[in-house]
Parts: C-alpha cells; sequence; structure tokens
C-alpha cells in the first residue's frame, strides 16, 4: 500500500519539509509565503502539496493582498457564494465562529465539489485562534481507496455521485434549493476520481454535498455512501493539525478530505480561506 514516502518522484528541493504521519501531511520550516521572490520556491511547494496531500506553514504574517498572490502562483482563484457582495477582496472567504456563532464544519469533506470543476486546493490561514481546541484532521482518500477490496474498487469505480450545493448552504444563504439550483445545478462526478497530476485514484464522495449515487436504489446508495463516508474516519489515513496564530494550511482538495474541529466554544477562530480553481473530475479508464 502507497505511502507519501512513496512518492520520491517529487522533487520539493531544498525545502525543509517535515512529515507528519506516515499518510498525509507534512510541516514546511524556513518559508516566508508573503516574500516577494516566493515565485522561485513554488515548483517546490506544488511538488510538496503533490507528494503529502497537505502541507502547513507556520509564522506567517501575511495581508490579505499576500495571501491572495500567493495562492495565484498556483492557479485561477474563485469567488465563494457565501463572500459578501461589497467585500474589498471577494477572493477571501472570512469564517468566524465564536461565542454568538457555533462551528458546524464538523464533518468529513472536500470542497465545493458542487462546482462543475471543484476546487484544486484552499489556502487556509488562522488571524485568531482559540488557546485549545479548533484542530482540524486531514485524509487521505486515495489510501482510503487502496484500502478497499478490489471488488469494491471494481464496483465503485463505474459509480456517479450528484453532488448539491442547497445540501449545506441553502439555509445558510437564506435560499431555496430551486433558487441556488438556477446559477448552481447539481453536478455528477465519478465516485472514485482519478487525480489530474499524479494519476492515483481517491474516493469521492462526501457527506457536506453528496445527495446520491446513480442507479442504485435510494437505501443501496445510502448504504454504499454510508460506507465511503467512513473509510475517512481511519486514523491511519489521517493528520491532525494544532493551529496558532498566522498558521496556514494548503491542502489538495482532489485527494484530501478534512474534518474542522467545533470543541472550541465558546472561544473564537477567525479564518480566511483563498481556494484555487481545478478542473472537472474525470472517470477512470
Amino acid at each position: 500500500m502507497a505511502t507519501v514516502a512513496d512518492r520520491t518522484g517529487l522533487d520539493t528541493g531544498t525545502l525543509d519539509v517535515r512529515p507528519m504521519t506516515p499518510a498525509i501531511g507534512a510541516e514546511i520550516h524556513g518559508v516566508n509565503l508573503g516574500a516577494s521572490d516566493i515565485a522561485s520556491r513554488i515548483p517546490e511547494i506544488r511538488a510538496a502539496l503533490l507528494r503529502y496531500g497537505v502541507v502547513f506553514f507556520r509564522d506567517q504574517e501575511m495581508t490579505q493582498e499576500q495571501h491572495i498572490a500567493f495562492a495565484r502562483h498556483f492557479g485561477d482563484l474563485e469567488i465563494h457564494p457565501a463572500t459578501p457582495k461589497d467585500q474589498e477582496n471577494p477572493e477571501v472567504l472570512r469564517i468566524v465562529h465564536g461565542p454568538n456563532s457555533r462551528g458546524s464544519e464538523n464533518n468529513w469533506h472536500s470542497d465545493v465539489t458542487w462546482r462543475e470543476c471543484p476546487s484544486l486546493g484552499s489556502i487556509l490561514y488562522a488571524r485568531e485562534v482559540p488557546e485549545c481546541g479548533g484542530d482540524t484532521l486531514f485524509a487521505n482518500m486515495h489510501l482510503a481507496y487502496e484500502r478497499l477490496s478490489e471488488k469494491m474498487q471494481q464496483f465503485c469505480e463505474g459509480l456517479t455521485a450528484v453532488h448539491d450545493i442547497a445540501r449545506v448552504f441553502a439555509k445558510r444563504l437564506g435560499k431555496t434549493p430551486e433558487e441556488l439550483h438556477e446559477k448552481y445545478p447539481p453536478m455528477r462526478h465519478p465516485v472514485i476520481r482519478t487525480h489530474p497530476e499524479t494519476g492515483e485514484r481517491a474516493i469521492y464522495v462526501n457527506t457536506g454535498f453528496t445527495s446520491h449515487i446513480e442507479g442504485l436504489s435510494r437505501k443501496e446508495s445510502d448504504w454504499l455512501l454510508d460506507h465511503l463516508y467512513k473509510t475517512a474516519w481511519d486514523v491511519e489515513v489521517q493528520c491532525r493539525f494544532r493551529w496558532q496564530p498566522n498558521s496556514v494550511a494548503f491542502w489538495d482538495n482532489r485527494v484530501c478530505q478534512h474534518f474542522a474541529v467545533s470543541d472550541y466554544f465558546p472561544a473564537r477562530r477567525v479564518m480566511e480561506r483563498v481556494t484555487i480553481a481545478g478542473d472537472r473530475p474525470y472517470f477512470t479508464a
């Protein structure tokens, strides 16, 4: 079974990379993401992202403009529908939870799978975090796929799942599903996605946005989705990141799921996310 140590073809150059677990995640030290010469480190950081699935940086003091500029080195940026229309930097999704707003992110998910072309990755910056709690967990869904039986892999590779923005954002945005679907209709994506850069296969359904699997009865679909969702719960495909102010997490949304732990109430947690646009998932040949 492959682990991050097996991806030796991805050259991280001179980066000071410190793996967190054999399955996923690494901290990168000695890099200033807001530096004027950061462009020279982008190939190495991209290689680290592909090799480890999620990479972390400590002690980064970035303005929103620097955060956006760093993200643009990896592709075009998304604007999330939950971003206020009059916000100065619409590329930044500000996520605030505290005494008057308890976090509700605590489920395993991939970001914006309801888009036709879901994101390549997200770069999350910690502005303010509780003294204890509020960690984020990440799961390697390629390893989760490899832990399925061969028969289950073969069965799932021919299936299509539907992803629906309204499952999460109808209530949050105060809209009906029909209103949201006018702009963001439900999308069909393969249950097993092939990574466009590494060629690895990964489970690509999540509790947040996947509504059902096509061609199965509701009972069959619910059973199979529950089985696949729970593969992310396996601690042997995970890492856990403890936030500090000015920490950054950059994850590959094509192979990772994440879980933001809402255990810090009534303390306050303020995060800012910039998301890089991706491409349409394709079916395994």
